[in-house]
């Protein structure tokens, strides 16, 4: 997967391209808007990350040319923490998240993980199977061993996130926004509820548990050996 990461910072520029490397990513980097659009008009990516401010011209003015010329490649957006204002706008101009700074590397890195695998299954009709588990995104169905499962519509939709990232950790933030949206506040137990009602309905009956718990990060989706135990 290839990343254009545009950082007007040299530091953050070369800190955060070197991990995105060493998570095995292709990395390009621009210093500034200019350099950014050349390279985004030019090159085949799958995930852009746009720093707002940047010398010259701002991001948001690097993504409304950007679309403006038709390209749709996800966009990921650096902001300053707590700025509302310009998380709106960057989402109101075709930005597909935002991260605000500092930031955590690692919900960095699961969230460009994130947007890059949505940008591979586009065009694509979408079933996701974890183990015995199939989740259809078109029918909105849900069976697991053979057998239906009904889903509230929160519920399948929460579902549906973990499977669409089945065997990768997204992180409770990840959740809340997707499933409830942006400066969605008090979401920790909203999850925490909605989390126990699938566990109890996905795997009732089931011999080994689907949705496990990475204490400090997050949850995955993902079938386990009975070996690697069950969180």
């Amino acid at each position: 997967m290839k990343i254009l990461f545009v950082e007007d910072d040299p530091e953050a520029r070369a800190f955060v391209s070197r991990a995105l490397r060493e998570s095995g990513f292709v990395v390009d980097t621009a210093s500034d808007a200019e350099s950014g659009i050349a390279l985004a008009s030019v090159g085949a990516y799958d995930v852009l990350i746009l720093d707002v401010k940047l010398p010259g011209m701002s991001g948001f003015e690097l993504l409304r040319r950007l679309r403006r010329g038709g390209l749709a490649t996800p966009v990921l957006f650096l902001t300053a923490q707590g700025d509302v204002a310009d998380r709106i706008e960057g989402l109101d101009l075709g930005a597909d998240d935002y991260l605000a700074k500092p930031f955590a590397l690692g919900e960095l890195l699961a969230r460009v993980r994130a947007l890059a695998r949505r940008h591979l299954r586009q065009g694509k009709d979408v079933v996701a199977r974890v183990g015995d588990l199939v989740v259809d995104s078109e029918r909105h169905y849900v069976e697991r061993g053979g057998k239906r499962i009904q889903l509230t519509p929160k519920e399948f939709q929460l579902l549906e996130y973990l499977a669409l990232n089945g065997g990768y950790v997204v992180s409770r933030s990840m959740i809340a926004e997707k499933i409830w949206g942006h400066g969605f506040e008090g979401y920790s137990n909203a999850i925490d509820v909605h989390v126990n009602n699938l566990r109890k309905k996905i795997e009732r009956g089931a011999s080994r548990k689907l949705i496990h718990t990475v204490k400090g990060l997050g949850y995955v989706l993902e079938e386990r050996s009975v070996s690697e135990g069950d969180s």
